[in-house]
């Protein structure tokens, strides 16, 4: 694929996450229908994992890649059925997060939520510039930072993150290991 091509194809993927983004916040129907998907605690699972594609491509230089990884990384909250049962921990946590997104948006709760996109460019330009030190840093320290945030802002229901993120932070570390040592 040509270098216009795979910025084109990319472009779109970035834009039709940041459409995604919109309707989820705006739409309340979309946002009921896909948060009853995300009690299923697979998309919890599931969610970190996108760190190796977007670090691959990222490292491969693909825009198509990196974006189209993204964009299956916020959508695959409601990849997975509605789960039959959840444990009160995750309802809990789940309700803290959806009165978080549709509550009122103040400046600090804004520039708190500029974490996000400030998470995926330090980890873009980390893995474009084969910064593996400052990549590994990045992905410890988002992991890190959502536990902590988790617990101080939902308290003990924040704890059922715990798993999930930590799971995915050792599946992450372990296959970014083995892709950089065979590519080193």
């Amino acid at each position: 694929m040509s270098k216009k091509t795979d910025f084109t194809i990319g472009m779109l993927f970035a834009v039709a996450t940041i459409i995604f983004i919109l309707l989820f916040m705006s739409d309340a129907i979309f946002f009921n229908w896909a948060f009853e998907r995300h009690h299923n605690v697979l998309s919890w699972y599931i969610r970190p994992l996108f760190i190796i594609p977007i670090v691959v491509f990222a490292f491969k230089k693909s825009y198509t890649g990196i974006f189209a990884s993204i964009f299956a990384l916020f959508t695959s909250m409601f990849w997975f059925p509605v789960p039959q049962t959840s444990s009160p921990q995750v309802l809990e946590f789940l309700a803290f997060e959806m009165e978080y997104l549709k509550g009122t948006w103040t400046a600090p709760k804004i520039i708190m939520s500029l974490a996000v996109p400030l998470f995926f460019i330090m980890l873009i330009i980390s893995a474009w510039k084969r910064n593996w030190k400052w990549l590994l840093g990045v992905i410890i320290g988002a992991a890190v930072l959502k536990f902590i945030w988790s617990i101080a802002f939902s308290g003990e229901a924040g704890m059922s993150i715990l798993k999930p993120a930590f799971i995915g932070l050792i599946l992450c570390i372990s296959g970014l290991y083995f892709y950089i040592k065979k590519h080193k």
